[in-house]
């Protein structure tokens, strides 16, 4: 009877298991978003920074400058015209590129309606604009996030796709770290930053997925 249950219950999980993240990312997000509102989540902000901050050197600080510009507009733009100009599946391009252009205007406006300061305390880069959710980690996570995707789905190679999912999620988690160590931005900008583009992916690979289906 128990494992007739357990055998229920992880079927179900298999079947939903983009509902199920959809969900948990949208709670996450909301429950940052609640505590930066009620000035609730300072302390968790500081101890992030604390454990990151103990790497701070020169030799780092540089790795993390290039890093993070993997994650800036001008490298996702070039890769971006890149996949046009180079990609054998056009449809394919074209996803990445009205991916990027989505989820760029979608973290635009979330900056502009919840308007949260930056942190100015351990500046290392200067940077301009309001502070949640992180732009390079939104933007780097639903921008890589769909290319795992595409990887996922079209290379058969076991080996290689695995290689290049485990690099790009390692890429992901590195820019988003990155905006942390250069002061630029909360590690809750950060988490929120990825809770949402990892419910947007939930919902863009499915629309996506349908019109493949379609056209």
């Amino acid at each position: 009877m128990e494992t007739n249950l357990f055998n229920q219950v992880i079927d179900f999980i298999k079947k939903n298991l983009k509902w199920i993240v959809l969900l948990l990312s949208i709670i996450i997000f909301w429950l940052i978003l609640e505590d930066i509102f009620e000035n609730e989540i300072g302390n968790f902000d500081n101890m992030i920074y604390s454990v990151i901050s103990q790497c701070i050197s020169p030799v780092t600080t540089n790795i993390f400058k290039v890093i993070t510009n993997l994650g800036g507009a001008i490298t996702l733009i070039f890769l971006t015209l890149c996949t046009l100009i180079f990609a054998k599946n056009k449809k394919h391009a074209i996803y990445v590129s009205v991916n990027l252009v989505v989820i760029t205007l979608l973290n635009q406006i979330l900056k502009y309606v919840i308007q949260r300061p930056r942190p100015t305390e351990f500046r290392i880069i200067d940077e301009t604009g309001y502070s949640f959710p992180s732009g390079h980690s939104m933007v780097s996570m639903a921008f890589y996030g769909l290319i795992i995707y595409l990887i996922y789905k079209n290379i058969q190679n076991k080996y290689l796709k695995w290689i290049l999912i485990i690099l790009l999620s390692s890429l992901i988690i590195l820019i988003g770290t990155s905006r942390i160590y250069l002061g630029v931005h909360y590690a809750s900008d950060v988490i929120g930053g990825f809770c949402f583009s990892i419910g947007y992916l939930v919902i863009f690979t499915k629309i996506i997925k349908k019109f493949s289906k379609n056209s």
